[in-house]
Protein backbone atom coordinates (compact mmCIF):
# COMPACT_ATOMS: atom_id res chain seq x y z
CA UNK A 1 0.00 0.00 0.00
CA UNK A 2 2.86 2.37 0.82
CA UNK A 3 4.26 1.71 -2.66
CA UNK A 4 0.90 2.21 -4.44
CA UNK A 5 0.08 5.57 -2.78
CA UNK A 6 2.79 7.63 -4.56
CA UNK A 7 1.84 5.99 -7.87
CA UNK A 8 -1.83 6.86 -7.37
CA UNK A 9 -0.89 10.43 -6.45
CA UNK A 10 1.23 10.67 -9.60
CA UNK A 11 -1.68 9.48 -11.77
CA UNK A 12 -3.98 11.99 -10.04
CA UNK A 13 -1.53 14.82 -10.74
CA UNK A 14 -1.21 13.80 -14.39
CA UNK A 15 -4.99 13.67 -14.72
CA UNK A 16 -5.27 17.14 -13.19
CA UNK A 17 -2.57 18.44 -15.49
CA UNK A 18 -4.37 17.09 -18.55
CA UNK A 19 -7.64 18.62 -17.37
CA UNK A 20 -6.00 22.04 -17.03
CA UNK A 21 -4.02 21.73 -20.24
CA UNK A 22 -4.61 24.38 -22.92
CA UNK A 23 -7.07 23.78 -25.72
CA UNK A 24 -4.55 25.28 -28.12
CA UNK A 25 -1.03 26.66 -28.21
CA UNK A 26 0.19 29.05 -30.88
CA UNK A 27 3.94 29.03 -31.04
CA UNK A 28 7.01 30.08 -33.03
CA UNK A 29 5.72 33.62 -33.57
CA UNK A 30 6.77 37.23 -33.09
CA UNK A 31 4.00 38.36 -30.76
CA UNK A 32 3.43 42.06 -30.16
CA UNK A 33 1.32 41.87 -27.02
CA UNK A 34 0.47 45.54 -26.52
CA UNK A 35 1.18 44.89 -22.83
CA UNK A 36 3.87 47.21 -21.46
CA UNK A 37 4.74 44.69 -18.73
CA UNK A 38 5.57 42.03 -21.35
CA UNK A 39 5.69 43.64 -24.80
CA UNK A 40 6.95 40.61 -26.75
CA UNK A 41 6.50 36.84 -26.66
CA UNK A 42 6.95 33.75 -28.81
CA UNK A 43 3.92 31.67 -27.87
CA UNK A 44 0.59 31.77 -26.10
CA UNK A 45 -1.80 29.22 -24.65
CA UNK A 46 -5.60 29.30 -24.84
CA UNK A 47 -8.29 27.58 -22.81
CA UNK A 48 -12.01 28.24 -23.08
CA UNK A 49 -11.37 31.29 -25.24
CA UNK A 50 -9.05 32.95 -22.70
CA UNK A 51 -5.28 33.41 -22.79
CA UNK A 52 -3.87 31.27 -19.96
CA UNK A 53 -0.17 31.74 -20.56
CA UNK A 54 2.14 33.77 -22.79
CA UNK A 55 5.90 33.78 -23.06
CA UNK A 56 8.76 31.78 -24.60
CA UNK A 57 7.94 28.87 -26.89
CA UNK A 58 9.94 26.46 -24.72
CA UNK A 59 7.91 27.36 -21.64
CA UNK A 60 4.49 27.39 -23.30
CA UNK A 61 4.83 24.20 -25.35
CA UNK A 62 5.62 22.24 -22.15
CA UNK A 63 2.09 23.01 -20.95
CA UNK A 64 0.48 20.95 -23.73
CA UNK A 65 -1.72 17.99 -22.90
CA UNK A 66 -2.66 15.06 -25.09
CA UNK A 67 -5.61 16.94 -26.62
CA UNK A 68 -3.89 20.32 -26.99
CA UNK A 69 -3.73 21.60 -30.55
CA UNK A 70 -0.27 23.00 -31.25
CA UNK A 71 -0.08 25.49 -34.11
CA UNK A 72 3.33 26.44 -35.51
CA UNK A 73 3.05 29.98 -36.90
CA UNK A 74 6.44 29.71 -38.60
CA UNK A 75 7.70 33.10 -37.50
CA UNK A 76 4.55 35.08 -38.32
CA UNK A 77 3.73 38.38 -36.58
CA UNK A 78 0.88 38.38 -34.06
CA UNK A 79 -1.04 41.35 -32.67
CA UNK A 80 -4.17 41.67 -30.58
CA UNK A 81 -7.09 41.39 -33.02
CA UNK A 82 -7.75 44.79 -34.53
CA UNK A 83 -10.77 46.78 -33.43
CA UNK A 84 -12.29 49.40 -35.72
CA UNK A 85 -13.63 52.39 -33.79
CA UNK A 86 -16.12 53.60 -36.39
CA UNK A 87 -17.90 51.60 -39.08
CA UNK A 88 -21.27 51.57 -40.81
CA UNK A 89 -21.27 47.82 -40.82
CA UNK A 90 -24.49 46.83 -42.56
CA UNK A 91 -23.98 49.55 -45.14
CA UNK A 92 -20.60 47.96 -45.76
CA UNK A 93 -22.26 44.59 -46.22
CA UNK A 94 -24.72 46.15 -48.65
CA UNK A 95 -21.95 47.90 -50.57
CA UNK A 96 -20.10 44.63 -51.09
CA UNK A 97 -23.01 43.58 -53.30
CA UNK A 98 -23.85 47.01 -54.78
CA UNK A 99 -22.55 49.30 -57.50
CA UNK A 100 -19.04 50.59 -56.87
CA UNK A 101 -18.32 54.03 -58.31
CA UNK A 102 -15.18 54.60 -56.24
CA UNK A 103 -13.00 53.65 -59.20
CA UNK A 104 -14.50 56.26 -61.56
CA UNK A 105 -11.86 58.84 -62.48
CA UNK A 106 -13.82 60.67 -65.22
CA UNK A 107 -17.40 61.53 -66.09
CA UNK A 108 -17.28 58.94 -68.87
CA UNK A 109 -16.16 56.19 -66.46
CA UNK A 110 -18.90 57.19 -63.99
CA UNK A 111 -21.54 56.84 -66.69
CA UNK A 112 -20.11 53.58 -68.05
CA UNK A 113 -20.02 51.92 -64.62
CA UNK A 114 -23.63 52.99 -64.03
CA UNK A 115 -24.67 51.73 -67.46
CA UNK A 116 -23.03 48.32 -66.97
CA UNK A 117 -24.61 47.88 -63.56
CA UNK A 118 -28.06 49.07 -64.61
CA UNK A 119 -28.15 46.71 -67.60
CA UNK A 120 -28.37 43.67 -65.34
CA UNK A 121 -30.44 45.31 -62.62
CA UNK A 122 -33.96 44.03 -62.09
CA UNK A 123 -36.75 46.60 -62.31
CA UNK A 124 -38.65 47.22 -59.12
CA UNK A 125 -35.58 47.83 -56.98
CA UNK A 126 -33.31 50.78 -56.30
CA UNK A 127 -29.71 51.29 -57.34
CA UNK A 128 -27.86 52.48 -54.26
CA UNK A 129 -24.37 52.34 -52.80
CA UNK A 130 -21.91 54.11 -55.06
CA UNK A 131 -19.10 55.66 -52.99
CA UNK A 132 -18.16 58.11 -55.77
CA UNK A 133 -15.64 60.88 -55.27
CA UNK A 134 -15.95 63.96 -57.47
CA UNK A 135 -12.44 65.05 -56.50
CA UNK A 136 -11.17 62.09 -58.59
CA UNK A 137 -12.17 63.93 -61.77
CA UNK A 138 -11.31 67.47 -60.68
CA UNK A 139 -14.10 68.49 -58.30
CA UNK A 140 -17.15 68.88 -60.55
CA UNK A 141 -20.25 67.43 -58.89
CA UNK A 142 -22.07 64.75 -60.90
CA UNK A 143 -25.51 65.58 -62.32
CA UNK A 144 -28.67 63.57 -62.85
CA UNK A 145 -28.31 64.10 -66.62
CA UNK A 146 -25.14 61.98 -66.53
CA UNK A 147 -27.11 58.88 -65.62
CA UNK A 148 -30.71 59.50 -66.73
CA UNK A 149 -30.10 58.04 -70.17
CA UNK A 150 -28.63 54.78 -68.82
CA UNK A 151 -30.91 54.10 -65.85
CA UNK A 152 -34.28 54.11 -67.65
CA UNK A 153 -37.07 53.57 -65.11
CA UNK A 154 -34.85 52.42 -62.22
CA UNK A 155 -34.62 54.88 -59.30
CA UNK A 156 -31.00 55.70 -58.43
CA UNK A 157 -29.60 57.20 -55.24
CA UNK A 158 -25.83 56.76 -54.95
CA UNK A 159 -23.75 58.35 -52.20
CA UNK A 160 -20.45 60.14 -52.22
CA UNK A 161 -17.89 58.07 -50.35
CA UNK A 162 -18.17 60.26 -47.23
CA UNK A 163 -21.92 59.67 -46.97
CA UNK A 164 -22.70 63.39 -46.74
CA UNK A 165 -24.15 63.84 -50.20
CA UNK A 166 -25.74 61.62 -52.82
CA UNK A 167 -26.80 61.76 -56.46
CA UNK A 168 -30.39 61.02 -57.51
CA UNK A 169 -31.53 60.51 -61.07
CA UNK A 170 -34.66 62.24 -62.39
CA UNK A 171 -36.81 59.19 -61.62
CA UNK A 172 -35.84 59.42 -57.93
CA UNK A 173 -36.38 63.20 -57.74
CA UNK A 174 -39.87 62.72 -59.16
CA UNK A 175 -40.68 59.96 -56.65
CA UNK A 176 -39.45 62.18 -53.80
CA UNK A 177 -41.31 65.19 -55.25
CA UNK A 178 -38.18 67.32 -55.30
CA UNK A 179 -38.22 70.18 -57.81
CA UNK A 180 -37.07 73.77 -58.09
CA UNK A 181 -39.70 74.91 -55.57
CA UNK A 182 -38.61 72.44 -52.85
CA UNK A 183 -36.94 74.38 -50.01
CA UNK A 184 -33.63 73.33 -48.50
CA UNK A 185 -34.29 71.44 -45.26
CA UNK A 186 -32.61 72.58 -42.06
CA UNK A 187 -29.13 71.05 -41.93
CA UNK A 188 -29.00 70.20 -45.62
CA UNK A 189 -29.06 71.59 -49.13
CA UNK A 190 -30.39 70.75 -52.57
CA UNK A 191 -27.75 71.58 -55.18
CA UNK A 192 -29.34 73.56 -58.01
CA UNK A 193 -28.35 74.55 -61.53
CA UNK A 194 -27.00 78.09 -61.42
CA UNK A 195 -28.94 79.13 -64.54
CA UNK A 196 -32.26 77.31 -64.27
CA UNK A 197 -32.59 76.75 -60.51
CA UNK A 198 -33.52 73.12 -61.17
CA UNK A 199 -32.11 70.44 -58.85
CA UNK A 200 -28.97 68.86 -60.29
CA UNK A 201 -29.66 65.61 -58.45
CA UNK A 202 -27.09 66.13 -55.68
CA UNK A 203 -28.52 66.33 -52.16
CA UNK A 204 -26.34 67.21 -49.17
CA UNK A 205 -26.69 65.98 -45.57
CA UNK A 206 -30.25 66.38 -44.22
CA UNK A 207 -31.59 66.88 -47.76
CA UNK A 208 -30.80 63.20 -48.37
CA UNK A 209 -33.62 62.32 -45.97
CA UNK A 210 -36.09 63.51 -48.62
CA UNK A 211 -35.14 60.41 -50.59
CA UNK A 212 -34.30 58.00 -47.79
CA UNK A 213 -37.79 58.55 -46.35
CA UNK A 214 -39.37 57.02 -49.48
CA UNK A 215 -36.87 54.24 -50.11
CA UNK A 216 -38.16 50.78 -49.20
CA UNK A 217 -36.58 49.40 -46.03
CA UNK A 218 -34.61 46.16 -46.41
CA UNK A 219 -36.25 43.00 -45.17
CA UNK A 220 -34.89 41.06 -42.19
CA UNK A 221 -33.43 38.51 -44.62
CA UNK A 222 -31.66 41.27 -46.57
CA UNK A 223 -30.27 42.74 -43.34
CA UNK A 224 -28.99 39.29 -42.36
CA UNK A 225 -27.20 38.86 -45.69
CA UNK A 226 -25.61 42.31 -45.34
CA UNK A 227 -24.31 41.27 -41.93
CA UNK A 228 -22.91 37.95 -43.17
CA UNK A 229 -21.00 39.67 -45.97
CA UNK A 230 -19.67 42.39 -43.64
CA UNK A 231 -18.57 39.92 -40.97
CA UNK A 232 -16.71 37.72 -43.45
CA UNK A 233 -14.93 40.75 -44.92
CA UNK A 234 -13.99 42.14 -41.49
CA UNK A 235 -12.44 38.88 -40.38
CA UNK A 236 -10.51 38.59 -43.65
CA UNK A 237 -8.72 41.90 -42.96
CA UNK A 238 -7.86 41.06 -39.35
CA UNK A 239 -10.72 42.89 -37.61
CA UNK A 240 -12.17 40.98 -34.67
CA UNK A 241 -14.33 43.75 -33.24
CA UNK A 242 -16.11 46.86 -34.51
CA UNK A 243 -17.81 49.86 -32.97
CA UNK A 244 -20.78 50.17 -35.29
CA UNK A 245 -22.24 53.65 -35.73
CA UNK A 246 -25.29 52.36 -37.57
CA UNK A 247 -26.43 52.32 -41.18
CA UNK A 248 -30.18 51.84 -41.05
CA UNK A 249 -31.31 53.89 -38.10
CA UNK A 250 -29.18 52.11 -35.52
CA UNK A 251 -32.01 50.07 -34.05
CA UNK A 252 -32.45 47.97 -37.20
CA UNK A 253 -28.72 47.31 -37.03
CA UNK A 254 -28.86 46.25 -33.38
CA UNK A 255 -31.86 43.99 -34.11
CA UNK A 256 -29.85 42.35 -36.89
CA UNK A 257 -26.92 41.63 -34.57
CA UNK A 258 -29.19 40.27 -31.85
CA UNK A 259 -30.82 37.99 -34.41
CA UNK A 260 -27.39 36.81 -35.56
CA UNK A 261 -26.28 36.14 -32.00
CA UNK A 262 -29.42 34.17 -31.19
CA UNK A 263 -28.89 32.03 -34.29
CA UNK A 264 -25.19 31.46 -33.55
CA UNK A 265 -24.12 33.44 -36.63
CA UNK A 266 -22.39 36.26 -34.73
CA UNK A 267 -18.72 35.29 -34.50
CA UNK A 268 -16.91 38.61 -34.05
CA UNK A 269 -17.51 41.27 -31.39
CA UNK A 270 -19.74 44.28 -31.96
CA UNK A 271 -20.37 47.41 -29.90
CA UNK A 272 -23.58 48.77 -31.40
CA UNK A 273 -24.47 52.48 -31.29
CA UNK A 274 -27.94 53.96 -31.86
CA UNK A 275 -28.95 57.57 -32.63
CA UNK A 276 -28.43 60.15 -29.90
CA UNK A 277 -31.97 61.47 -30.37
CA UNK A 278 -33.26 58.06 -29.15
CA UNK A 279 -31.41 58.25 -25.84
CA UNK A 280 -34.55 57.67 -23.75
CA UNK A 281 -35.41 54.54 -25.71
CA UNK A 282 -31.86 53.27 -25.17
CA UNK A 283 -32.00 54.08 -21.47
CA UNK A 284 -35.19 52.03 -21.13
CA UNK A 285 -33.68 49.24 -23.25
CA UNK A 286 -30.61 49.04 -21.00
CA UNK A 287 -32.73 48.94 -17.86
CA UNK A 288 -34.65 45.99 -19.31
CA UNK A 289 -31.86 44.12 -21.12
CA UNK A 290 -28.62 45.18 -19.46
CA UNK A 291 -25.56 46.21 -21.48
CA UNK A 292 -25.05 43.06 -23.54
CA UNK A 293 -22.21 40.57 -23.30
CA UNK A 294 -18.67 40.01 -24.53
CA UNK A 295 -19.87 39.28 -28.06
CA UNK A 296 -22.54 41.96 -28.50
CA UNK A 297 -22.71 45.15 -26.46
CA UNK A 298 -24.79 48.33 -26.56
CA UNK A 299 -25.22 51.49 -24.54
CA UNK A 300 -23.58 53.91 -26.99
CA UNK A 301 -25.24 56.84 -28.74
CA UNK A 302 -24.14 58.55 -31.96
CA UNK A 303 -24.95 62.17 -32.87
CA UNK A 304 -23.89 64.74 -35.46
CA UNK A 305 -22.77 68.34 -35.26
CA UNK A 306 -21.83 69.02 -38.90
CA UNK A 307 -21.24 67.48 -42.31
CA UNK A 308 -17.97 66.73 -44.12
CA UNK A 309 -15.03 68.50 -45.72
CA UNK A 310 -15.58 66.86 -49.11
CA UNK A 311 -19.18 68.07 -49.21
CA UNK A 312 -18.21 71.56 -47.91
CA UNK A 313 -20.67 71.04 -45.05
CA UNK A 314 -18.16 70.71 -42.18
CA UNK A 315 -18.65 73.67 -39.80
CA UNK A 316 -15.71 76.10 -39.67
CA UNK A 317 -15.14 79.55 -38.19
CA UNK A 318 -13.98 80.91 -41.54
CA UNK A 319 -15.42 80.26 -45.03
CA UNK A 320 -14.04 77.64 -47.37
CA UNK A 321 -11.20 78.84 -49.56
CA UNK A 322 -12.80 77.36 -52.69
CA UNK A 323 -16.42 78.16 -51.71
CA UNK A 324 -16.19 81.52 -49.88
CA UNK A 325 -19.98 81.82 -49.70
CA UNK A 326 -20.15 79.13 -46.99
CA UNK A 327 -18.36 78.08 -43.80
CA UNK A 328 -20.41 74.89 -43.58
CA UNK A 329 -23.27 74.34 -41.19
CA UNK A 330 -24.68 72.24 -38.37
CA UNK A 331 -26.78 69.28 -39.47
CA UNK A 332 -28.53 69.07 -36.09
CA UNK A 333 -30.13 71.95 -34.26
CA UNK A 334 -27.54 72.83 -31.60
CA UNK A 335 -30.19 73.43 -28.93
CA UNK A 336 -31.57 69.93 -29.46
CA UNK A 337 -28.11 68.42 -29.64
CA UNK A 338 -27.02 69.99 -26.36
CA UNK A 339 -30.25 68.93 -24.67
CA UNK A 340 -29.82 65.31 -25.81
CA UNK A 341 -26.18 65.17 -24.74
CA UNK A 342 -26.91 66.50 -21.25
CA UNK A 343 -29.90 64.20 -20.78
CA UNK A 344 -28.17 61.08 -22.13
CA UNK A 345 -25.11 61.77 -20.00
CA UNK A 346 -27.31 62.19 -16.95
CA UNK A 347 -28.75 58.73 -17.74
CA UNK A 348 -25.23 57.23 -17.71
CA UNK A 349 -25.10 56.40 -21.42
CA UNK A 350 -21.99 56.55 -23.61
CA UNK A 351 -21.96 59.47 -26.06
CA UNK A 352 -20.10 59.77 -29.36
CA UNK A 353 -20.71 62.74 -31.65
CA UNK A 354 -19.51 63.43 -35.20
CA UNK A 355 -17.58 66.70 -35.59
CA UNK A 356 -15.34 67.59 -38.54
CA UNK A 357 -14.76 71.38 -38.72
CA UNK A 358 -12.85 73.43 -36.15
CA UNK A 359 -15.96 75.27 -34.99
CA UNK A 360 -17.89 72.00 -34.65
CA UNK A 361 -15.16 70.46 -32.50
CA UNK A 362 -14.86 73.51 -30.25
CA UNK A 363 -18.62 73.70 -29.79
CA UNK A 364 -18.79 70.02 -28.86
CA UNK A 365 -15.91 70.23 -26.39
CA UNK A 366 -17.76 73.11 -24.70
CA UNK A 367 -20.90 70.99 -24.36
CA UNK A 368 -18.95 68.03 -23.01
CA UNK A 369 -17.37 70.33 -20.42
CA UNK A 370 -20.81 71.63 -19.51
CA UNK A 371 -22.11 68.08 -19.06
CA UNK A 372 -19.38 67.25 -16.56
CA UNK A 373 -20.04 70.47 -14.66
CA UNK A 374 -23.79 69.89 -14.62
CA UNK A 375 -23.90 66.11 -14.08
CA UNK A 376 -20.83 65.62 -11.91
CA UNK A 377 -17.58 63.74 -12.34
CA UNK A 378 -17.58 60.14 -13.56
CA UNK A 379 -15.83 57.87 -16.07
CA UNK A 380 -17.90 58.94 -19.10
CA UNK A 381 -15.37 58.66 -21.97
CA UNK A 382 -16.99 61.15 -24.31
CA UNK A 383 -15.96 60.59 -27.94
CA UNK A 384 -15.65 62.97 -30.86
CA UNK A 385 -15.97 60.99 -34.04
CA UNK A 386 -13.45 62.11 -36.72
CA UNK A 387 -12.05 65.22 -34.93
CA UNK A 388 -10.46 66.08 -38.23
CA UNK A 389 -9.86 69.83 -38.35
CA UNK A 390 -9.02 71.31 -34.97
CA UNK A 391 -8.36 74.76 -33.61
CA UNK A 392 -5.00 75.00 -31.88
CA UNK A 393 -6.65 75.22 -28.47
CA UNK A 394 -8.74 72.09 -29.07
CA UNK A 395 -5.74 69.74 -29.10
CA UNK A 396 -4.93 70.38 -25.44
CA UNK A 397 -8.60 70.36 -24.45
CA UNK A 398 -9.05 66.76 -25.63
CA UNK A 399 -6.51 65.70 -23.03
CA UNK A 400 -7.79 68.06 -20.32
CA UNK A 401 -11.38 66.86 -20.72
CA UNK A 402 -10.33 63.20 -21.25
CA UNK A 403 -12.33 63.27 -24.47
CA UNK A 404 -11.51 60.52 -26.98
CA UNK A 405 -10.53 61.64 -30.49
CA UNK A 406 -12.04 58.76 -32.48
CA UNK A 407 -10.16 59.20 -35.75
CA UNK A 408 -9.84 57.41 -39.09
CA UNK A 409 -6.33 57.88 -40.51
CA UNK A 410 -7.01 56.70 -44.07
CA UNK A 411 -9.05 59.88 -44.57
CA UNK A 412 -5.75 61.73 -44.28
CA UNK A 413 -4.34 59.87 -47.29
CA UNK A 414 -7.53 60.59 -49.21
CA UNK A 415 -8.34 64.19 -48.22
CA UNK A 416 -4.68 65.20 -48.37
CA UNK A 417 -4.91 65.29 -52.15
CA UNK A 418 -7.26 68.27 -52.13
CA UNK A 419 -7.83 69.56 -48.58
CA UNK A 420 -5.62 72.62 -48.95
CA UNK A 421 -7.73 74.03 -51.75
CA UNK A 422 -10.73 73.70 -49.41
CA UNK A 423 -9.36 75.29 -46.25
CA UNK A 424 -5.99 76.86 -47.14
CA UNK A 425 -2.45 76.30 -45.83
CA UNK A 426 -2.99 77.50 -42.24
CA UNK A 427 -5.89 75.26 -41.26
CA UNK A 428 -4.29 72.11 -42.63
CA UNK A 429 -1.52 72.41 -40.03
CA UNK A 430 -3.93 71.10 -37.38
CA UNK A 431 -5.68 68.63 -39.67
CA UNK A 432 -5.55 64.94 -38.66
CA UNK A 433 -3.30 66.00 -35.77
CA UNK A 434 -2.29 62.51 -34.63
CA UNK A 435 1.14 63.44 -33.25
CA UNK A 436 -0.10 66.57 -31.50
CA UNK A 437 -3.00 64.75 -29.84
CA UNK A 438 -0.78 61.93 -28.59
CA UNK A 439 1.85 64.35 -27.31
CA UNK A 440 -0.86 66.28 -25.46
CA UNK A 441 -1.96 63.06 -23.74
CA UNK A 442 -5.28 62.59 -25.54
CA UNK A 443 -6.62 58.99 -25.69
CA UNK A 444 -6.37 58.66 -29.47
CA UNK A 445 -8.13 55.77 -31.20
CA UNK A 446 -8.33 54.61 -34.82
CA UNK A 447 -10.76 53.06 -37.27
CA UNK A 448 -11.88 53.29 -40.88
CA UNK A 449 -15.36 54.84 -41.21
CA UNK A 450 -16.07 51.96 -43.61
CA UNK A 451 -17.53 52.27 -46.26
CA UNK A 452 -16.13 55.80 -46.54
CA UNK A 453 -12.66 54.23 -46.44
CA UNK A 454 -11.37 50.64 -46.73
CA UNK A 455 -11.94 48.53 -43.63
CA UNK A 456 -8.37 47.17 -43.49
CA UNK A 457 -6.49 48.42 -40.38
CA UNK A 458 -3.24 47.94 -42.29
CA UNK A 459 -4.34 50.70 -44.66
CA UNK A 460 -5.00 52.91 -41.65
CA UNK A 461 -1.66 52.15 -39.99
CA UNK A 462 0.11 52.91 -43.28
CA UNK A 463 -1.69 56.25 -43.52
CA UNK A 464 -0.96 57.27 -39.92
CA UNK A 465 2.72 56.33 -40.09
CA UNK A 466 3.60 57.65 -43.57
CA UNK A 467 0.91 60.31 -44.14
CA UNK A 468 1.41 59.67 -47.83
CA UNK A 469 -1.50 60.63 -50.08
CA UNK A 470 -3.28 58.42 -52.59
CA UNK A 471 -2.04 60.46 -55.53
CA UNK A 472 1.61 59.83 -54.65
CA UNK A 473 2.26 63.57 -54.43
CA UNK A 474 3.54 63.48 -50.83
CA UNK A 475 6.11 60.66 -50.57
CA UNK A 476 7.58 62.23 -47.42
CA UNK A 477 4.16 62.72 -45.86
CA UNK A 478 1.42 65.35 -46.00
CA UNK A 479 1.83 67.62 -42.93
CA UNK A 480 4.64 65.21 -41.95
CA UNK A 481 5.12 66.61 -38.45
CA UNK A 482 1.90 64.77 -37.51
CA UNK A 483 3.25 61.29 -38.30
CA UNK A 484 3.24 58.69 -35.53
CA UNK A 485 5.13 55.41 -35.06
CA UNK A 486 3.93 51.94 -36.03
CA UNK A 487 3.70 50.89 -32.39
CA UNK A 488 1.63 53.96 -31.53
CA UNK A 489 -0.72 53.20 -34.41
CA UNK A 490 -1.02 49.59 -33.23
CA UNK A 491 -2.05 50.79 -29.79
CA UNK A 492 -4.67 53.05 -31.39
CA UNK A 493 -6.18 50.04 -33.17
CA UNK A 494 -6.07 47.73 -30.14
CA UNK A 495 -5.80 48.91 -26.53
CA UNK A 496 -6.95 52.43 -27.44
CA UNK A 497 -10.15 51.09 -28.95
CA UNK A 498 -10.69 48.73 -26.04
CA UNK A 499 -10.62 51.77 -23.75
CA UNK A 500 -12.91 53.73 -26.09
CA UNK A 501 -15.47 50.93 -25.80
CA UNK A 502 -15.21 50.31 -22.02
CA UNK A 503 -13.70 46.91 -22.83
CA UNK A 504 -10.08 47.27 -21.74
CA UNK A 505 -10.40 44.76 -18.88
CA UNK A 506 -11.07 41.98 -21.39
CA UNK A 507 -9.51 43.03 -24.67
CA UNK A 508 -6.91 45.14 -26.45
CA UNK A 509 -3.81 43.32 -25.17
CA UNK A 510 -2.48 39.78 -25.29
CA UNK A 511 -1.97 38.91 -21.63
CA UNK A 512 -3.10 36.25 -19.18
CA UNK A 513 -6.82 36.49 -18.45
CA UNK A 514 -7.69 38.47 -21.58
CA UNK A 515 -9.87 37.18 -24.39
CA UNK A 516 -7.94 35.19 -26.98
CA UNK A 517 -8.60 37.61 -29.84
CA UNK A 518 -5.60 38.00 -32.14
CA UNK A 519 -4.55 38.55 -35.72
CA UNK A 520 -1.69 36.77 -37.47
CA UNK A 521 0.20 38.67 -40.18
CA UNK A 522 2.71 37.49 -42.76
CA UNK A 523 5.30 40.17 -41.92
CA UNK A 524 6.54 41.96 -38.82
CA UNK A 525 4.97 45.43 -38.85
CA UNK A 526 7.75 46.75 -36.64
CA UNK A 527 10.37 45.79 -39.21
CA UNK A 528 8.73 46.11 -42.63
CA UNK A 529 9.25 49.37 -44.56
CA UNK A 530 6.40 51.72 -43.54
CA UNK A 531 5.25 52.31 -47.11
CA UNK A 532 4.80 48.52 -47.52
CA UNK A 533 2.56 48.05 -44.47
CA UNK A 534 -0.69 48.24 -46.43
CA UNK A 535 0.48 45.27 -48.54
CA UNK A 536 1.08 42.90 -45.61
CA UNK A 537 -1.18 39.85 -45.78
CA UNK A 538 -3.52 38.70 -43.01
CA UNK A 539 -2.99 34.98 -42.38
CA UNK A 540 -5.45 34.26 -39.55
CA UNK A 541 -8.02 36.02 -37.38
CA UNK A 542 -9.11 34.50 -34.08
CA UNK A 543 -11.88 35.63 -31.75
CA UNK A 544 -12.25 33.84 -28.42
CA UNK A 545 -9.58 31.38 -29.49
CA UNK A 546 -11.58 30.28 -32.54
CA UNK A 547 -10.03 30.63 -35.97
CA UNK A 548 -12.63 32.52 -37.99
CA UNK A 549 -10.39 33.36 -40.93
CA UNK A 550 -7.42 31.50 -42.33
CA UNK A 551 -5.74 32.35 -45.59
CA UNK A 552 -5.82 29.40 -47.98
Amino acid sequence: MKILLPILLCFAMLSCARKDAPDAIYTNAHIWTGDKAQPAAEALAIKDGIITAIGSKEKIVKMAGDATQIVDLQGAFVTPAFTDNHVHFLQGGAQLASINLRTAKTQAEFIQIMKSYATSFAEGGWISGGDWDHEAWGGELPRRQWIDSVTANVPVFVSRLDGHMALANSKTLALAKIDRSTPDPVGGSIVRDEKTGEPTGVLKDEAMNLVWSIMPEPTADEFDKMFERAQAHALSVGVGQVHDMGSYGGWNDLDTYRRAEAAGRLKMRIYSFVPLATWKRLSDFVQKNGWGNDLLRWGGLKGFVDGSLGSTTAWFYKPYADEPNTAGFTVTDTLDLQKWILAADSAGLHIAVHAIGDRANDWLLDVFQLAEKQNGSRDRRFRIEHAQHLSRSAVARFAQLKTIPSMQPYHCADDGRWAQKRIGPERILTTYAFRSLLDAGAPLTFGSDWTVAPLSPLDGIWAAVTRQTLDGANPGGWVPQEKITVEEALHCYTSGNAYAGFFEKKSGELSVGKLADFTVLAENLLEVAPDKIKNVKVLRTLVGGVELFKQD
